[in-house]
């Protein structure tokens, strides 16, 4: 098992130099008053491709070898990897096949295959998506980009964590917890935070890995508008690191996380879509004691769709 280091993530900061952007950190007066804090919200909703995953997934394309990437790529993803992964693709000139559920948000459905990735849609509750894309990437000798449970993924998720380190020294960091990629490689990145892994409720397999000291899985079928955070355990490297570096986990209701996304667009300016704006919710309700400190934000995405967006709105 290769677990990421602050070297991995340096070399990942040059490998996707030029490619994915460097977001900005961004204060809100009202933000601090309503938690008692110093608030900085890490902005990867303003990544290319609309969320922090185009970091992971320019590192891992852009480390394999020339002969295995001119075959192409394959992935598996409700949304934010898929885009990711169809853009890099695109980047590098080489082909994309994505393996998505079928009742995955419009919007990334359309912006992967407007990238020119051939999109397989599957049912997430009857079919294994991981069994999809085995099958297909044998088939076609393709190269798989996992979302999340690979050790070049990781480190270019670390690379969000880099930059806030070079800005500010936070005391604690909330981040979006899903399979635990994005949370893992910022956890490396600022060893001398608090880091806390912030789940949907009835989803929250992290919380329950960390305190039954082994994997957990969610039960199939569990829905929740958080779809990018909707995974069905962690992996073996996301959850070793878990294990030594989280601080904790805990799971969030989807009514403060629609709050959440109005409070970013009122008064952060931010569009985000539920799963990037989960840690913000747990900001804003006290779910973490966080008073008096220095905290880092990671709003993770902003590809939602209008309907989704107009109901948060109005929550």
């Amino acid at each position: 098992m290769m677990i990421p280091t602050l070297d991995d993530i340096a070399a990942a900061a040059e490998r996707i130099k030029g490619i994915a952007v460097r977001t900005p950190l961004v204060r809100n007066d009202l933000l601090d008053e309503i938690t008692g804090a110093r608030i900085w919200v890490k902005a990867e909703n303003l990544q290319r491709g609309g969320a922090f995953k185009m970091r992971g997934a320019t590192n891992a394309i852009a480390a394999l070898t020339p002969e295995v990437r001119a075959r192409g790529v394959l992935a598996f993803s409700s949304g934010n990897h898929a885009i990711a992964v169809s853009t890099a693709a695109r980047i590098f000139g080489v082909g994309a096949t994505i393996v998505m559920p079928a009742d995955a948000p419009r919007i990334k459905l359309d912006t992967t295959r407007a990238n020119g990735a051939e999109v397989i849609t599957y049912d997430r509750v009857n079919e294994s998506r991981e069994a999809i894309g085995a099958k297909v990437s044998g088939e076609r000798g393709l190269a798989l980009i996992k979302p999340f449970d690979d050790p070049f993924v990781i480190a270019g998720q670390g690379t969000a964590g880099r930059e806030i380190g070079e800005e500010i020294s936070p005391d604690i960091v909330l981040c979006p917890g899903s399979g635990g990629g994005l949370a893992s490689g910022i956890a490396i990145a600022l060893p001398q935070a608090k880091l806390f892994a912030i789940e949907p409720e009835g989803h929250d397999d992290i919380t329950r890995s960390l305190k039954s000291g082994k994997r957990e899985r969610n039960a199939p079928g569990i829905r929740s508008i958080c779809d990018g955070l909707l995974t069905e355990e962690m992996g073996d490297i996301t959850y070793e690191i878990a294990r030594t570096r989280f601080a904790g986990a805990l799971s969030i209701p989807e009514i403060e996380v629609k709050r959440a996304m109005a409070f970013a667009f009122r008064n952060l300016k931010l569009v985000l879509e539920p799963s990037g704006a989960i840690a913000l919710a747990a900001a804003l309700t006290g779910a973490v004691e966080i008073k008096g400190k220095t905290v880092a934000v990671i709003a993770s995405g902003g590809n939602v769709d209008q309907p989704t967006f107009i109901d948060a709105l109005n929550a």
